[in-house]
């Protein structure tokens, strides 16, 4: 595996950064342009293994601390998409691409349209997932009383409230290693109030912005996915979304909900590879991981990865 760089860059006076792991050698099979990877408000630069496994291979592999991020300078308050869509440009010319691969999930998922929105012809391919298109009154009173226990004092509250908000708890439901995910989301959301500080901020953010999906996309190709039981959004709203991407997918994947990145996360890693290494899709999958393991490593917010915590 070849060293990775991190690399500190600055945008509106904010500082942050990130980190690329160049191309494994020797390279197996054609390669594709650099990846870039944007995660949700606490996914930061360190938080995914899985993809340096799967696109290793065939890409660079980019991840970042945005501003808001990790060990990156808060955001001011009010709309900062502007500031973020330039620290993803600034990522892309200080690695010297003229195009890149581009992933976003979740809040990540809002940056990745605006930067494909307003720069398309920087992006490649465009793969989008567990997409806030639509968050309905309901969910919103969920985490503001998510919020109220922070406001209080009460971490411990607020993580659980936060975290079982962003999941589907329906036993009707089936979702791959759920109690696991429960319980990874709960620890990365009290670490990240403990360990980073401005975690709150970036979590009331990420929360409570209304991000700006409409106004389509063409010119790049696009995937979007679901998780099957995803309450933040639902797969028929995502699905909608899609269709404002010109000649896009959508897929959904089985048995998860919105944190389908830890709940099959090989299977994400892998469909991610196969698109932006134009292979079908919808190809056949990995086997799926052991049902008592998350990801190998998992993110621990503002600092490096830390080894899969025990269950």
């Amino acid at each position: 595996m070849p060293e990775e760089i991190i690399r500190s860059l600055s945008v509106h006076g904010l500082r942050y950064g990130y980190r690329i792991l160049p191309r494994a050698e020797p390279a197996h099979g054609p390669g594709t342009e650099p990846v870039l990877v944007l995660g949700g408000a606490l996914q930061g630069m360190f938080g995914w293994p899985q993809m340096d496994d799967h696109l290793g291979p065939v890409a660079d592999v980019v991840t970042a601390d945005l501003p808001g991020m990790g060990t990156a300078d808060p955001l001011p308050p009010g709309d900062c998409a502007g500031i973020l869509r330039a620290a993803v440009t600034g990522i892309i010319d200080d690695i010297g691409a003229p195009r890149v691969n581009l992933f976003g999930f979740s809040y990540g998922a809002a940056i990745a349209f605006g930067c494909a929105r307003h720069d398309p012809g920087r992006i490649a391919r465009l793969v989008l997932g567990g997409v806030p298109a639509h968050i309905g009154a309901a969910q919103r009173s969920y985490w503001h009383r998510a919020t109220e226990r922070l406001a209080e004092g009460d971490a411990e509250g607020f993580a659980e409230l936060a975290a079982d908000g962003l999941m589907c708890l329906d036993p009707d439901r089936p979702v791959h290693r759920r109690e696991l995910a429960r319980r990874y989301v709960r620890r990365s959301f009290l670490h990240a109030l403990s360990h980073s500080p401005h975690a709150a901020d970036s979590l009331h953010r990420a929360l409570g912005d209304r991000p700006d999906f409409s106004g389509g996309l063409s010119g790049v190709p696009a995937l979007v996915f679901a998780g099957e039981h995803d309450t933040v959004t639902s797969p028929r709203r995502q699905r909608e979304f899609a269709a404002t991407i010109e000649g896009s997918r959508f897929l959904t994947l089985p048995e998860s909900d919105h944190w389908v990145v830890l709940e099959r996360s090989d299977e994400v890693a892998a469909l991610v590879t196969r698109f932006f290494t134009d292979e079908p899709a919808d190809g056949p999958p990995d086997p799926p991981p052991a049902a008592h393991a998350l990801p190998r490593q998992a993110t621990v917010p503002g600092g490096k990865a830390a080894t899969r915590a025990d269950a």
